[in-house]
């Protein structure tokens, strides 16, 4: 039997793709978000079932053990993710209205293109339960918000961002 502080399941990365458009800009502040079950394949969703084969059961606890922002190929308007936010960024579970924090980093103004690693935040036993059958389900939403760099909002960009999670699942 595995110790219950050792991780029966991790998944390789599982990645979703934001936007960040210049004309979507609010009040200084960049947002995008999606549903994480809508990427091609549902990564997360593979990682759940891989964590019921290895466990015989659903987990009982998943951490996010790395998280990492990219500015994708293919934006226009921007180079670098320096020229889209400036200050911190977060990541958040949206799950029934409720909002779990996932990672936060800060990104300065001379950033590159990233990877960013992210410090994490996320604490799955903090979840409602009805919260974590969602989570369990691939049924929640990603969202990514930061402060826009200065310029960002006039430049009529489009930056294809790529946040890219890590988890381990717990009986």
């Amino acid at each position: 039997a595995a110790c219950g502080d050792d991780p029966l399941s991790h998944s390789g990365p599982v990645a979703i793709n934001l936007k960040a458009k210049s004309a979507d800009t609010t009040s200084g502040t960049v947002t995008d978000h999606k549903n994480i079950n809508t990427e091609s394949g549902n990564p997360f969703a593979a990682f759940i079932r891989d964590s019921e084969a290895a466990l015989g059961k659903a987990p009982g606890r998943i951490e996010v053990t790395s998280l990492a922002l990219l500015l994708g190929a293919g934006s226009s308007g921007v180079t670098t993710l320096g020229e889209v936010f400036t200050g911190e960024v977060r990541v958040e579970f949206r799950i029934n209205g409720n909002t779990y924090p996932v990672g936060h980093a800060t990104v300065a103004a001379t950033a590159g293109a990233g990877p960013i690693a992210f410090s994490v935040d996320f604490d799955s036993t903090t979840l409602a339960a009805a919260d974590w059958t969602k989570l369990l389900g691939s049924d929640f939403e990603v969202y990514l918000t930061g402060p826009a760099a200065t310029g960002f909002q006039a430049k009529g960009a489009d930056a294809n961002l790529q946040v890219t999670f890590n988890f381990a699942s717990f009986e």
